[in-house]
């Protein structure tokens, strides 16, 4: 199956606010956006990016904000050059983004920051893609085995790097053969046996097929959890879950990068 990561929705407080925080910071451009009669969808990514990115979806609810960030989401993380991390980071501050973990704290490797809603942003050094370009997203997972087995069973990802701690590994898994430009999914295993509350400021991950029914037919003959059908969704979109309760969006549109 051919399904890349299409795009990580999030919801936000205040959309303007939300908007205003990412295009000024991190230079992003609205990409599309889609007006319901209780919610707002905008698409934002880098002003030049790659076809095989995936783009970042925010989400305001009409008379209502999320109440809960929850910890079963992780971050996102974005991309600078190898030798700008600290530079980026700087600018940052400068502009008064909201510190969480400097690059020093991080053993030079990576920082972090949050946005206007708490959501956190992992700063990674990459020698590709555009500058801030969506490089992956982390969600935590109680049983990393059947998490590894729903992406490769269901969608056919593929294992494409692990990084094992003292108290916790990390596993990235993407389709195979897929630009090293487009979006990863990151699994966090902790050692510890904790469990995680989703919250409801995350939302979900999207994947872009090429037939919607037929995808359809396919996962839920994979034993994916049919959270909710094309025909439930006028057939624009479908839903379904990982098993712990993390969604994921299937879409035929591909919101142009």
């Amino acid at each position: 199956m051919d399904a890349p990561l299409d795009h990580v929705m999030m919801r936000v407080s205040d959309l303007e606010t939300s908007l205003d925080w990412y295009q000024t910071h991190l230079g992003y451009e609205e990409k599309g956006r889609w007006e319901a009669e209780s919610f707002t969808n905008v698409y934002l990514g880098p002003a030049e990016g790659h076809e095989a990115g995936a783009v970042l979806e925010l989400t305001s609810n009409h008379g209502s904000e999320p109440e809960e960030l929850g910890d079963g989401w992780g971050h996102i993380a974005v991309r600078v050059p190898e030798d700008e991390l600290q530079q980026r980071y700087d600018e940052l501050m400068a502009e008064g983004v909201d510190d969480y973990r400097d690059p020093e704290s991080c053993g030079n490797r990576y920082a972090f920051i949050k946005d206007p809603d708490g959501h956190e942003i992992e700063i990674v050094k990459r020698d590709f893609g555009p500058l801030y370009s969506l490089d992956h997203t982390m969600i935590r997972v109680e049983d990393v085995t059947r998490a590894i087995g729903f992406w490769s069973r269901v969608f056919e990802y593929e294992l494409s790097g692990r990084w094992e701690a003292d108290t916790f590994a990390n596993y990235f898994l993407r389709p195979s053969g897929s630009p090293r430009e487009a979006m990863s999914v990151e699994l966090t295993y902790n050692y510890d046996g904790r469990s995680y509350t989703l919250g409801d400021a995350w939302g979900h991950l999207a994947v872009q097929v090429n037939d919607l029914a037929g995808a359809w037919d396919e996962i839920t003959t994979r034993e994916a959890a049919p959270d909710r059908s094309p025909e439930a969704c006028d057939n624009l979109y479908a839903f379904t879950e990982d098993g712990e309760s993390h969604e994921i969006e299937l879409l035929e549109e591909h919101v142009t990068n």
